[in-house]
């Protein structure tokens, strides 16, 4: 399931049918962010610190477990009102996060709930991507690290 953020970027939500925990779900989403950006590194980036992307689509693989995410429907303070807004995978060409707005996405959702309709079905963690992931760097750390390491070359 795909979402606009009701900024500039997507959420992909995946349900899982049965209860990990959230170290391993957080694992499991390194996993496949690593392997997204090796599906095309020149459009795709893990890089957590903006300068590092050199303009690729950044794969955010913090948001599992507690990080804050747009709820669907949600109006975000932004101009021209944007409302996160669940699309359809083979429609992400053919549309831009400005095209749902508080003005826009009552019609687009014309009596439906997207959110529901569009939901797949649950999914289970397999135990190499867990595995996989938690041999992966959280690129949060890993960019507090690579900071305070930037800033320290740069006083010197």
């Amino acid at each position: 399931m795909v979402k606009t953020s009701g900024a500039k970027g997507l959420h992909v939500f995946v349900p899982l049918d049965e209860e990990p925990g959230i170290e391993d779900v957080a694992a499991a989403t390194r996993a496949l962010a690593a392997r997204a950006e090796l599906l095309d590194p020149a459009l795709a980036t893990t890089a957590f610190i903006k300068e590092d992307r050199h303009g690729k689509v950044f794969i955010d693989s913090t948001r599992a477990g507690g990080a804050t995410v747009a709820a669907a429907y949600s109006p975000r303070v932004r101009p021209g009102a944007p409302v996160s807004f669940p699309v359809a995978w083979d429609q992400l060409d053919d549309v831009s996060p400005a095209d749902f707005t508080v003005h826009t996405a009552a019609r687009l959702a014309d009596g439906r709930d997207p959110w529901a309709d569009l939901m797949p079905a649950s999914q289970s963690l397999s135990a190499a991507l867990i595995a996989e992931g938690h041999a992966i760097p959280i690129a949060r750390v890993q960019a507090m690290h690579e900071g305070k390491r930037r800033a320290r070359a740069r006083r010197s």
